[in-house]
């Protein structure tokens, strides 16, 4: 969907944007009747728009009285709530800067979101045009958005392993990527606790592998949990706790759209994109409460519970990654309910190490109004996830600190040095918002990008 353009076929609409305290002093300067229409249109009150039109009926104005406070603190998303009342047409954002012009075009493109694959819109979108610097700026961001929008929303049916896998293959082509498959014939010897976790399902299992860029610039490996569905398997959720499950690939929706900006703006890194896929289901051969797996790495896991099967999944993917020895390892997952218990719904928790890796994230969120917030990957409490019978367990034995506990089995195949960022995240927006539909969410990935833009282009 076209949301932002450089020509318009007449002059556009110009959007006039007034914070509250902007308001009155425009109305001074205004004449007696743009004035009695304010009134009128209850522009002091934020939030509220004025449309004004020509001698001959055509809308040339809309004044926009933002209402920046109800948004904070992503205080740009106010212009993403001026969209669903626009007429049909094309429009400018005058008087901002540049920085706030990008924000304004990205709000304006999120806004007109709309996830069409099985139900056709009825409304018509407006358009916004930009200057050739904000569209290059803006659309590869949406572009990126979009995607991970689209795949989170896409249900099972649909987007099971061998379709996520086709996505990333179609990425590939698009950028001049290498793609590798593993099915699941392939991952019974190389990579068990992905096929035991995929195996129950009647859509195999497999491991995606894409590789781009100069094999000279720092290695940049990208995980993301592709759990296609998660039904909880054999410790089976209850029905309300399986409605939303089809975002379980959030990970992979979230660092297929990473690598697309990646590699869409160029960025000087030797990108590997990882992503294990699998449907969490029920059936004679699916693997049990109290077994014990052999990883790639050699350690063993005892399943304390099925639906613990993301990190599972992840620890041989891990694996996998470390042996081309990346300078940075970004890991995305849908993986505890404890992340959201911890922060809630709208951003994710980041472990990290070095734990300055995680401030600098968060940091440059701020900044760019992309939050996260850092928890601890606290060693005291990896005594939680030991096992009598295996090196380790796949659920913690407390029923505190799950998010971290979670982060630490991870770190157990990571390594206490190897530089690593996690991301535990929710992709899915329980209401819709301004910009912000219920559905599939991209949640970091701006931020994301931005620190791995200065991560490997260091000033």
């Amino acid at each position: 969907m076209q949301v932002l353009t450089t020509q318009a076929k007449s002059p556009p609409v110009r959007l006039i944007p007034l914070t509250t305290t902007e308001v009155d002093g425009w109305l001074a300067t205004q004449s007696a009747k743009i004035q009695a229409w304010a009134v009128t249109s209850q522009l002091t009150t934020p939030g509220n728009l004025m449309l004004l039109a020509d001698d001959f009926g055509k809308l040339t104005d809309v004044v926009v009285h933002l209402d920046k406070d109800k948004y904070q603190p992503l205080s740009w998303m106010a212009y993403a709530s001026v969209v669903a009342n626009l007429p049909p047409g094309c429009y400018q954002w005058m008087n901002l800067s540049a920085h706030e012009l990008s924000l304004a075009a990205l709000a304006f493109g999120l806004a007109c979101y709309q996830f069409t694959r099985y139900k056709a819109s009825k409304k018509t979108w407006p358009t916004l045009c930009v200057s050739e610097s904000c569209y290059q700026e803006i659309t590869p961001q949406l572009q990126a958005i979009y995607l991970t929008r689209d795949l989170i929303n896409t249900p099972t049916e649909d987007l099971g392993p061998q379709e996520l896998a086709d996505v990333a293959q179609t990425l590939a082509t698009e950028t001049g990527a290498s793609y590798k498959l593993w099915h699941h014939s392939d991952l019974q010897e190389g990579f068990p606790t992905i096929y035991a976790v995929g195996r129950a399902s009647a859509k195999p299992p497999c491991l995606i592998e894409l590789n781009w860029g100069d094999a000279q610039h720092p290695k940049l490996t990208l995980i993301g949990k592709g759990v296609c569905f998660d039904s909880g398997g054999l410790d089976i959720k209850p029905a309300s706790g399986m409605l939303t499950m089809k975002k379980d690939m959030g990970g992979a929706a979230h660092v297929l759209g990473l690598a697309k900006l990646i590699m869409t703006e160029g960025l000087p890194v030797s990108l590997q994109v990882l992503i294990p896929a699998v449907e969490n289901a029920i059936s004679g051969n699916a693997y049990r409460p109290g077994d014990v797996l052999r990883s790639r790495a050699g350690k063993t896991i005892e399943i304390n519970n099925t639906d613990a099967e993301g990190r599972v999944i992840l620890a041989d993917t891990i694996t996998y990654a470390k042996e081309r020895n990346p300078d940075l390892i970004v890991d995305c997952a849908t993986l505890t309910g404890a992340a959201r218990v911890a922060v809630g719904t709208e951003f994710p928790a980041v472990f990290a190490q070095p734990m300055r890796l995680g401030f600098d994230l968060m940091e440059l969120g701020e900044v760019i109004q992309d939050p996260l917030w850092p928890l601890p990957l606290y060693q005291g409490y990896r005594d939680l996830n030991q096992s009598n019978i295996a090196d380790i367990s796949n659920s913690s034995n407390g029923a505190y600190a799950g998010a971290i506990t979670a982060a630490l089995f991870l770190q157990s195949f990571v390594g206490q040095t190897q530089p690593w960022i996690h991301l535990d995240l929710m992709a899915w927006n329980l209401k819709s918002k301004p910009g912000k539909p219920e559905g599939g969410e991209a949640m970091g990935l701006r931020a994301l990008f931005a620190f791995i833009k200065t991560w490997a282009s260091p000033q």
